[in-house]
């Protein structure tokens, strides 16, 4: 066991882990030469074609250290951005020591900071590497000057390298062997492991991603998941290479998956322990948090009919993603769905995007919205998932919205511009400080509803893409908030409906109704779109009728003719409109999100 190091790379999105990850397995000699290619890691399409990771993935290395000694090394490669932070608390809970890599050419970033302190909660071994050092824009200096500020390190400590050259990573491998510590553990106690990460696979079940704490897992052995108490008999484990490779045991202290035939997906969760049978362990591993889902969308099957098929989907999807989190509702206009708690909008595409590719599913997906907490007049606290299950107005006593602290860093000319799109989101300054110079970090409490459509998009183009962002949940703060219904031939489409607050609710109610007169088709009979605040009409827009020229016969004669046939039009237009509904394109409800 002295010889095994688990340790993972953490860092802002773009700051070249996966690269770096690359030259590792490069240097390791783990991927012959045909299985070498850019990022790869990084498995899914989706992946390859956004540049993002999206999945922590976890791989086996051997090295040859300089003193002769030959070490195993497990590696799990993080995500950086926002949405995916869920990913990398699960990928720290199972190692040792964290690679934190810092781009030379953009320095310090709001996710840096954010990762580095999970790692700390964590009491991991800290190894800052400095990456992109042969880019001519690098500033080597004035970051490694920063990462001591943050680290409180040496400057020796702090390791340059190039991912895309492969200059200075054999002293990172080096320092990954000298200064992060062996795995404890004791292999004759009875049997611990933690669940980091679980796939499906339609031939043989679900397969879990482990790290053995303490105790010894062998082929054959009667296991049981502590938390669901489930029994199952492990069929094959082994340790994890760029493709499975089985194993006879795998030991304390090492990284490994189980395949035990297991169909049912409520039987494995992230964050279990799995154990022995005959002899388990007296108590569950802990250091694993639930995931607090940020932002709540309903999903509905294009076809009514695939409903429980998109059940199964959304179940596999959860094995492989963990902070989705989802329960059967209905809606009026949709039917029967599912409402779907994500952590950002980014996760919300990508699951959508991935439901298509793996599933094959094509679903409808509403407006995002967050979850209010409402004081009724009675004195129950109710919590609002969605705007159609809001108490009616003469009830509510209260609406309290949640809030987040928002930290943001950015360059020092662009502070004005960051300050000003934070108020104007409702943004309250706590304080600013300078790290350098020419870099400032700001916090605000702000609204998280506020941030939740547009504003990452709006920081990005404002700082010229220099300004990074985190956030983190503080807690409720009662506002004024108006729900604001959208009618339709004065039929309300509650998978329109928002909630938001009363100042905004005229512009947004306008600018909704111009939206949709552009995207919903003209129809036989006129459309009359409206947003309305309770039984306040506040905007409408009218789509007119398409009209055949019922005219076109009649050659001069008389008026009467021609008002005969006008008012036989008439006649049916007013029956057609009885009888005829409203189709709601699938663009409607995505442009809402897109309404700048």
């Amino acid at each position: 066991m002295k010889n095994i190091r688990n340790f993972c790379i953490i860092a802002h999105i773009d700051h070249g882990k996966s690269t770096l990850a690359d030259r590792l397995l490069e240097i390791t000699k783990t991927l012959n030469e045909r299985e070498l290619q850019a990022q790869v890691l990084d498995d899914m399409e989706l992946e390859r074609e956004k540049g993002i990771t999206i999945k922590s993935h976890a791989i086996q290395m051997e090295y040859t250290a300089l003193d002769g000694q030959k070490y195993v090394l497990n590696l799990i490669d993080t995500p950086g951005h926002v949405d995916f932070s869920y990913e990398v608390s699960r990928a720290i809970a199972s190692c040792e020591g964290a690679l934190l890599v810092v781009d030379a050419t953009q320095g310090i970033q709001a996710q840096t900071i954010s990762n580095l302190y999970l790692a700390f909660g964590h009491d991991l071994e800290i190894i800052p590497v400095l990456n992109k050092i042969d880019m001519p824009s690098a500033m080597i200096d004035e970051v490694k000057d920063q990462i001591v500020d943050l680290l409180g390190c040496s400057r020796e400590e702090i390791l340059s390298a190039s991912g895309k050259t492969g200059e200075g990573v054999d002293r990172v491998l080096e320092a990954i062997v000298q200064r992060v510590p062996a795995p404890k553990g004791d292999e004759k106690a009875p049997l611990q492991a933690l669940i980091f990460d679980s796939v499906f696979n339609p031939f043989r079940g679900i397969i879990a991603y482990f790290r053995v704490q303490n105790g010894v897992l062998r082929k054959g052995d009667k296991v049981k998941f502590f938390n669901t108490g489930s029994e199952y008999v492990a069929d094959e484990v082994g340790v994890l290479k760029l493709k499975m490779q089985p194993r006879d045991e795998i030991r304390a202290g090492d990284v490994g998956y189980i395949i035990s035939g297991i169909k049912t997906s409520v039987d494995v969760k992230v964050g279990d322990t799995i154990t022995h049978v005959e002899r388990p362990c007296a108590e569950a591993i802990a250091g694993f948090e639930d995931v607090k889902p940020m932002v709540f969308a309903g999903m509905y099957p294009v076809d009514s009919d695939e409903y429980e098929d998109l059940r199964a989907s959304l179940e596999k999807l959860q094995l492989n993603d963990a902070s989705l989190t989802f329960e059967p509702e209905s809606s009026l206009a949709l039917g029967f769905g599912f409402r779907c708690g994500f952590l950002g909008l980014l996760h919300m595409e990508i699951i959508q995007e991935r439901l298509y590719r793996e599933f094959d599913m094509d679903v409808i997906t509403t407006v995002p919205n967050v979850s209010y907490r409402v004081t009724t007049t009675r004195g129950e606290q109710v919590d609002v998932h969605n705007p159609s299950g809001l108490p009616e107005p003469t009830m509510v006593a209260k609406i309290e919205e949640p809030y987040i602290l928002a930290q943001i860093i950015t360059k020092s000319e662009f502070l004005g511009n960051v300050m000003k799109l934070c108020i104007d989101k409702r943004g309250t300054l706590k304080n600013q400080v300078f790290i350098t110079q020419d870099r400032v970090e700001v916090n605000f409490d702000m609204p998280l509803s506020e941030i939740v459509f547009d504003f990452y998009d709006k920081l990005k183009s404002i700082s010229r893409g220099y300004a990074s962002f985190d956030y983190h949940r503080t807690g409720y703060k009662e506002s004024k908030l108006a729900k604001l219904d959208i009618l339709l031939n004065g039929e309300p489409v509650d998978a329109l409906s928002s909630l938001i607050y009363h100042e905004h609710a005229y512009a947004f109610g306008r600018k909704m109704c111009e939206k949709l007169k552009e995207l919903i088709p003209r129809q036989q009979f006129d459309i009359a779109i409206q947003a309305a605040i309770g039984a306040k009409i506040i905007a409408r827009e009218t789509i007119k009728a398409l009209r055949k020229d019922v005219t076109a016969k009649c050659y001069g004669g008389d008026i009467s003719r021609k008002r005969k046939l006008l008012d036989k039009q008439k006649k049916g237009k007013k029956r057609m409109r009885q009888v005829g509904n409203v189709e709601v394109p699938q663009q409607a409800f995505l442009a809402v999100l897109k309404m700048d």
